[in-house]
């Protein structure tokens, strides 16, 4: 048994090659080869909100408090709240973040093939963004 104690860790903001808005980012858990499983809580302030991107064994959120938005690349705006679990499939481009007036934190757990976890692509536009 392994116990990461509570503010051991140090949360960071965002890098914003990745990132549009403000974003704290506290690694949870990244297990070492061969397990694949990394987990982090996420917090996007009001409008704030990843680029798009994809995973190569997909992606789980679970939102744990607030309310934000996802969409999958030529799909609609997913209105997304606490409580709620987004699963997106491998490869499947995407992207998430708060609402336009909420804050929004997820928990976002992937795993990786070859220690990739995500692929980065472009940024999510103003105009992707409001719909």
């Amino acid at each position: 048994m392994k116990i990461i104690a509570c503010g051991s860790v140090p949360t960071i903001i965002a890098p914003e090659k990745y990132f549009t808005g403000r974003v704290l980012q506290t690694p949870v858990i990244e297990k070492e080869a061969p397990a694949r499983l990394r987990a982090t809580m996420v917090s996007f302030e009001p409008g704030a909100r990843t680029h798009w991107h994809t995973h190569p064994f997909g992606q789980t959120l679970y939102v744990t408090a607030g309310a934000g938005r996802a969409q999958t690349w030529g799909g609609p705006i997913q209105e997304i709240k606490a409580g709620d679990v987004i699963s997106f499939a491998p490869g499947e481009k995407h992207w998430h973040g708060a609402g336009p007036t909420s804050a929004m934190t997820h928990m976002a757990m992937q795993e990786a093939l070859d220690g990739v976890h995500v692929d980065w692509l472009e940024k999510v536009t103003d105009e992707q963004y409001s719909g």
